[in-house]
């Protein structure tokens, strides 16, 4: 469940995305809308590495749960990612009335860490293989997936991800898409930061490699945004059957997975592609 209103004290002007799109288009080109009618406006279908994306349901946009441009008034410097684990959001930081806020939804590796790093790798449509802890603390939600799965529209991670470095480090915490439509605005067991691929892909695209990232503390949520702390409901371990929102066709005739890193497609049990 979403908030209906607009936290003042983290964006006070607002513009953009409210509305349903009133034209129709199409296009082949990646990255893409396909055809936008009847979808708010940045949430239609999108062609993307010869993948098609489905547009978001608007039952999924409700409230305050959609992407949103306006003044940033949080404490991080532009340029900075600025992620609230607990108000379920994710701000690019610009200047000006140009910040830009995306819904997120948070797994317990999203709300195990806070502090800062920098995003040191992007990945395109970047496969997935559960972690030893993961296997072992939920067998019936990710055995059948041990060996992995390849990056497409299949794999848990969605169309990109975003991977979080400190001190030169990987700290396992992951900003990517996900096929599980109702996570985004709530919290689940498993995984880190969720975003809908519509907004993942937008992401990726202004962020460049060495983007400081800022992932509050529960302190710091309640001081900075106290309206929408705790929004959302905890949503119980499961995986999201992908044959219920592409059809099995589209996935058999998916493209062969990109792979923009080696420790894509790794063997499965390796720990290095968590959620």
């Amino acid at each position: 469940m979403t908030h209906s209103h607009v936290s003042r004290r983290t964006f006070l002007s607002l513009s953009g995305f409210a509305a349903l799109s009133a034209c129709a288009s199409s296009g082949t080109e990646d990255g893409k809308s396909l055809v936008t009618s009847g979808f708010i406006s940045g949430y239609g279908p999108i062609f993307d590495s010869g993948y098609t994306l489905p547009g978001i349901p608007t039952q999924y946009l409700q409230g305050v749960n959609r992407r949103i441009t306006g003044t940033y008034l949080g404490e991080q410097a532009p340029g900075t990612i600025d992620v609230d684990p607990y108000a379920k959001f994710l701000y690019f930081v610009r200047s000006g009335a140009e910040s830009v806020r995306f819904p997120i939804g948070v797994g317990r590796a999203g709300r195990a860490f806070s502090g800062n790093g920098a995003i040191q790798l992007k990945r395109k449509w970047p496969g997935w293989t559960p972690t030893r802890n993961m296997l072992r603390s939920e067998p019936e939600v990710y055995g059948p997936f041990a060996r992995g799965i390849p990056g497409g529209r299949r794999s848990p991670l969605g169309a990109r991800a975003l991977y979080l470095y400190k001190g030169g480090r990987d700290t396992y915490f992951r900003i990517h898409g996900t096929n599980d439509l109702e996570s985004i605005g709530n919290s689940g067991s498993a995984g880190c930061i969720r975003m809908f691929n519509q907004d993942i892909i937008a992401l990726y695209d202004i962020v460049p490699l060495g983007t400081p990232v800022h992932v509050r503390s529960e302190a710091e949520s309640l001081r900075v945004d106290p309206e929408n702390f705790g929004r959302g409901v905890e949503l119980p371990p499961r995986t999201v059957d992908p044959d219920r929102i592409y059809s099995a066709e589209a996935i058999a005739n998916d493209p062969p997975p990109i792979f923009d890193d080696p420790r894509d497609g790794m063997p499965a049990n390796s720990g290095n592609v968590p959620l």
